[in-house]
C-alpha cells in the first residue's frame, strides 16, 4: 500500500485512538450512514458516529477484506459477525489534498444487519 491516507485509517482501526481519528477528520467532513437518511456534516457530528460505529462494528471479528483506491479515495469492503448475524458492507473514504478525510459513507448488508445496527448505532449516539 502506497497511500498514506490509507496507511493512517489503517493504523487508527488497528489502535481505535480516537484523537487520531479527530487529527483525520477535515472541519467541515461529511457523513452519510445507512441509518441516517440525510448526509451528517462537520467534524463534530461525523466524528461522533465514526468513533460510535467503531464500538458497535470494530470489535473482535472485523476485518477488512477487500479494497480499492486511488490517490483521494478508497473503497474498503468489511466483515464482522455481531449478535449471531453477518454483517458485510463497505467505508468509502474521500481525503482532501492535506490528508483529512472530507467525505465518508458507510453501505451495509443484509437488511437484518442495516436493522440491527441501526438499533445498536441509535443506543450508542444517545449514550454520547
Amino acid at each position: 500500500m502506497d497511500n498514506p491516507n490509507l496507511e493512517r485509517w489503517h493504523a487508527y482501526v488497528r489502535s481505535h485512538d480516537h484523537q487520531g481519528l479527530w487529527d483525520m477528520l477535515h472541519p467541515d467532513a461529511v457523513f452519510e450512514s445507512p441509518v441516517v437518511h440525510t448526509p451528517q456534516r462537520g467534524r463534530d457530528i461525523v466524528f461522533k458516529y465514526l468513533a460510535s460505529a467503531d464500538k458497535v462494528l470494530g470489535g473482535p471479528g472485523f476485518a477488512y477484506v477487500g479494497e480499492w483506491h486511488a490517490k483521494t479515495s478508497a473503497i474498503l469492503e468489511f466483515t464482522n459477525e455481531i449478535n449471531g448475524i453477518k454483517v458485510n458492507g463497505i467505508d468509502m473514504i474521500t481525503w482532501d489534498d492535506d490528508g483529512l478525510i472530507t467525505h465518508f459513507k458507510v453501505m451495509v448488508r443484509p437488511l437484518k444487519a442495516v436493522n440491527m445496527l441501526h438499533q445498536m448505532m441509535g443506543e450508542m449516539l444517545a449514550k454520547g
